[in-house]
């Protein structure tokens, strides 16, 4: 007896461990449902004229943002692109604030002066979506030295896109990281398109990841449709920088499913109808939901009763959005370096915003509100 009791005492801690690693796999798929349904509901939104301004949607790319940001510890910080919705939910963003963000309500992120590219939440380390392709590279490189200056042990994750590598900023940031030994990880999200650009048409060098080589630099291509996969090579790329304050560049190979922005049709005149749905195949979503139902974490039934869990938040979100009520006149003259108003554009703001015009059928795509493919 005091030997099964012995074998049960050293099987608890793996029982432990299986159920925390259970309950973290779980949390991943809540989040890329959540980003994935949040997404839907802002394009929906968008094409109803609720939404001014640009917005990037990031369907496809949901496994890159969960699994990276999992890596990463609550002080560390992170600077994206304009296509940033995704990675500020899974920084724990609450949808609501994200959400009024995009209306251009008071409660949003922003205070609903950055919209859907300027996403900011500094509690949370949120350091801003960043409209200006590739002009944050240096703003993140500048915030990990700052991490090194202080002798702090925190990370910056600075998230850009494919088109951005081509940018003069890139390389002056990347040198910099590598001859300071800068806290950093560079993460190319390569979803092959720079707005209707293939890669290979823009870059003479097909691997993105070759060109840390120029910085001495490490790099790495990673699977971005996996979320472990993914969530694997963050945490070698944390590791690193947090340890050895080297900085690393991931070339982390993704597709995005809708166009590059709300004007633009899902496959337009870049990619073929064909192409899409060849990449629909490997949707992030689906790839995890099959892992967990091999390795008996959850059933289908659990999925579709998590995901309409999700559904509704997002209509929560949605509604206090709605109901949210705009920003005061005065925050014009707040968060702004000028000290003095100017004449000239005091009062002028009417709350109008221009933007573009949804594809045709955009509406109608987005709001059937289709079922995760299993």
């Amino acid at each position: 007896m005091a030997g099964t009791a012995a074998r049960r005492h050293q099987r608890a801690p793996s029982r432990q461990a299986d159920a925390a690693r259970a309950e973290e796999y779980r949390g991943w798929l809540r989040e890329m449902l959540l980003i994935r349904r949040f997404e839907e509901k802002a394009g929906e939104a968008y094409s109803l004229g609720k939404i001014g301004g640009f917005c990037h949607l990031y369907i496809g790319q949901e496994a890159v943002a969960v699994g990276s940001i999992a890596a990463l510890r609550p002080d560390d910080y992170i600077v994206c692109s304009y296509r940033e919705h995704g990675h500020a939910l899974a920084r724990g963003i609450p949808p609501r604030a994200v959400m009024a963000e995009l209306f251009g309500k008071a409660p949003g992120t922003s205070r609903g002066k950055g919209g859907s590219m300027h996403l900011f939440d500094v509690g949370r380390g949120f350091l801003g979506g960043h409209a200006i392709v590739g002009a944050h590279i240096p703003l993140a490189t500048g915030m990990a030295f700052a991490i090194k200056y202080r002798d702090t042990d925190q990370v910056t994750v600075c998230y850009f896109g494919e088109a951005a590598v081509n940018n003069g900023a890139f390389h002056e940031a990347l040198n910099m990281a590598a001859l300071w030994k800068l806290p950093c990880v560079y993460l190319c999200e390569n979803n092959r398109y720079g707005m209707g650009t293939a890669l290979e048409r823009a870059s003479a060098i097909y691997d993105i990841s070759e060109r840390a080589s120029s910085y001495d630099m490490i790099n790495e291509v990673v699977d971005g449709q996996d979320v472990l996969t993914m969530k694997n090579a963050m945490d070698r790329a944390v590791e690193r920088a947090r340890t050895q304050k080297a900085p690393t560049l991931l070339e982390v190979r993704t597709y995005r499913f809708m166009g590059h922005s709300m004007s633009d049709p899902i496959h337009g005149h870049y990619r073929t109808r064909e192409e899409v749905e060849e990449h629909r195949k490997r949707d992030p979503v689906a790839l995890w939901s099959h892992r967990l139902i091999d390795e008996g974490i959850m059933d289908e039934a659990a999925i579709r009763a998590l995901d309409a869990e999700v559904v509704t938040e997002v209509a929560d979100a949605y509604e206090f959005a709605e109901n949210a009520p705009e920003p005061e006149g005065s925050e014009l003259y707040t968060d702004v370096y000028a000290g003095e108003a100017d004449e000239r554009t005091g009062g002028q703001a009417d709350g109008s915003a221009q933007g573009e015009a949804p594809s045709e059928g955009a509406t109608d795509r987005l709001s059937a509100r289709p079922p995760i493919r299993l």
